[in-house]
């Protein structure tokens, strides 16, 4: 797979690297602009996600291994979709238990969502080299802590929202949470798998609990302010896409994603427009 030269890991706090606010979104070069992060305890790391190819992950591997040398015991997957995933392998191969909600793990086994996914994206078997699918080994339902010393990592299950296993991951000694794909910033939001109205509580909630740091899923460091703006997306979009589509199929799909476009909360979203239309077809439109 082409890919960023280099990953680059952003110091958040003093436990916490992030690989974020990456612009030019792409499937082929940056796994959709995915963010992805590593906490570091005194004992061990654990790793926030991995990207989309045993490529992507195996950079993230170098970038964390570029700020420290101490063992890399879990990876957390914040849900199961590719560009969060399927450089597991990667961190598996090189000992690290990988963790996920029950549901991530179903999704990760489910052939549906196996390496052919790939092709709708023009991503060939070339392009994913080395990419072996790894569901998450551990599992957990309501929610689980992680002591890597000297600083835990609680990772929380608030019910479905963008999918039906996405969960949220919290530095409380750093004040900083790893949203996953809850929250998308300057990115035109994925809804295909998504329970729009527990997703917009959910969103609510974290509003009045957030800490002062937020790595959403894809786009930059993040504040309240945005998971407002999400809320306010996600509500926008599903009215009025549902308006839209009545009466319409999945042809008319394209028209409808630009004039929906137009109804979306200001500012505009510029990273991943063609997410739009592909919503309207697989959650709106007849086929």
């Amino acid at each position: 797979m082409s890919s960023e030269s280099q990953i680059h890991l952003q110091q958040i706090s003093a436990h916490v690297y992030a690989r974020v606010g990456v612009a030019n979104a792409s499937p082929l070069t940056n796994s959709f602009g995915a963010n992805a992060g590593a906490v570091i305890g005194c004992d061990a790391v654990l790793v926030v996600d991995t990207l989309m190819s045993a490529a992507q992950g195996g950079q993230l591997l170098s970038a964390i291994r570029r700020i420290t040398d101490r063992p890399i015991r879990y990876v957390v997957n914040t849900h199961h979709h590719m560009d969060h995933t399927w450089g597991n392998c990667v961190f598996a191969a090189a000992g690290a238990t990988v963790i996920g909600h029950e549901y991530t793990r179903q999704a990760l086994h489910d052939p549906a969502n196996g390496l052919a996914r790939a092709q709708r994206y023009r991503i060939s078997a070339e392009n994913l080299a080395g990419t072996v699918i790894v569901a998450p080994s551990v599992t957990f339902r309501q929610d689980l802590r992680l002591d890597l010393g000297g600083v835990s990592v609680e990772l929380d299950y608030p019910g479905p929202t963008h999918t039906a296993g996405s969960i949220i991951a919290r530095i409380r000694e750093d004040d900083v949470l790893f949203s996953g794909d809850m929250l998308f910033t300057n990115y035109h939001v994925t809804m295909i798998d998504g329970d729009v109205a527990n997703w917009c509580q959910v969103l609510r909630t974290l509003q009045s609990t957030a800490p002062r740091t937020i790595i959403p899923g894809h786009g930059p460091i993040s504040s309240v302010a945005d998971l407002q703006a999400m809320e306010e997306y996600l509500r926008v979009f599903d009215e009025e896409a549902t308006r839209l589509c009545t009466g319409k199929t999945a042809a008319d799909a394209d028209a409808i994603a630009q004039e929906l476009s137009l109804r979306l909360p200001s500012p505009p979203r510029a990273e991943l427009p063609f997410i739009v239309a592909a919503n309207l077809r697989v959650r709106y439109l007849p086929r």
